[in-house]
């Protein structure tokens, strides 16, 4: 049997502050003929995600930090090419950890199998994947509820334009902040919240006391920094706070002091709530039901920024870090 040939992306060099290209290498491999149990999988899409910066640095964070010259790790939608399991036929669809590469060797445990019903496949990156869910655990992990005024920063990325739907979908009044006026205007027009602002054009606490006069019951936080500042200010008694990510941190070289009304948590008897999705992941079952029901009937939109070419996946990824998406980035690899 011969050989198959796959590109995949290596981290050479640790960042220091935001990533550049030259931290990262296109290398080719030969993978084994498939043993006993394997599965061959060509990836169609890959996912680039904040979270991964952390795993760029020689510290482990909640995960184990990558290996320099070693493949990256991430998400990935691809289909079965050849199959030594029972479980799996060539023409399946499934999704993996073993992003950043063509193509890949594993196991029935390192697969999940999902349905060609909904298009584009991608999908299983965004609104159906691990942002969708990691939204969807958010919404749940604090008990939002219809009425209940939220505001979500970062509000136009991939977790955070699907947590504002599915919260509008409760019967929410949603607000949400980002970083342009592009986004704003999806925010409003196709992901259906009542207010969104640009936190360029003015302090973030000034906008949000504006947009919400009488407080915020909930805050779904992707940002940190003075994005949780303003959320603190503006929550009124018994508010909750979804822990979400802290991207406005992930590249700084020393973490930045907490925030100077962190006392609110105390005078406001708030609770504050951190979550990482892969706890959940015996809950996927109930998530993919419900929100593809969603999805399926078109209350639930998936916006995609798509980059083509393994070639430009490190490329992909450092554009997160100035709003380069609007939605999910994903990687089409061709």
């Amino acid at each position: 049997m011969s050989k198959t040939t796959s590109r995949e992306i290596r981290l050479v060099s640790r960042p220091h502050g935001v990533p550049t290209v030259t931290n990262f290498a296109l290398a080719r491999t030969e993978l084994e003929p498939l043993q006993t149990q394997q599965v061959l999988v060509r990836n169609l899409f890959m996912s680039v995600d904040p979270y991964m910066r952390g795993r760029m640095n020689d510290r482990k964070s909640y995960v184990a930090p990558f290996e320099l010259g070693k493949p990256l790790e991430g998400g990935a939608v691809g289909e079965v090419v050849e199959s030594r399991s029972e479980e799996f036929k060539p023409g399946d669809a499934v999704t993996s950890n073993f992003g950043w590469r063509e193509y890949f060797i594993g196991t029935s445990k390192d697969l999940h199998r999902v349905s060609r019903e909904f298009q584009p496949l991608s999908v299983y990156l965004g609104a159906l994947g691990m942002t969708g869910m990691t939204a969807w655990v958010g919404l749940n992990l604090v008990e939002v509820k219809a009425e209940d005024v939220v505001f979500i920063s970062g509000a136009a990325g991939a977790v955070g334009n699907v947590a504002g739907q599915l919260a509008k979908l409760r019967g929410c009044r949603v607000i949400g902040s980002a970083g342009s006026d592009e986004k704003v205007i999806f925010l409003r027009e196709e992901c259906g919240f009542d207010i969104a602002f640009n936190y360029n054009v003015g302090p973030i606490v000034e906008q949000l006391k504006v947009e919400a006069p009488d407080g915020i019951d909930v805050y779904f936080d992707n940002v940190g920094g003075e994005a949780l500042e303003a959320a603190l200010s503006t929550l009124r008694m018994h508010g909750r706070i979804i822990a979400c990510g802290g991207i406005s941190g992930y590249n700084q070289e020393k973490p930045s002091p907490g925030p100077s009304n962190l006392f609110n948590m105390t005078a406001k008897r708030l609770t504050m709530k951190g979550m990482i999705v892969r706890d959940w992941l015996d809950h996927q079952g109930i998530f993919e039901k419900e929100v593809g029901g969603y999805f399926r009937t078109g209350k639930l939109k998936n916006k995609e920024t798509v980059v083509e070419g393994i070639d430009q996946a490190a490329g992909g990824f450092i554009g997160l870090f100035s709003g380069k998406n609007v939605g999910k980035m994903v990687v089409k690899l061709t």
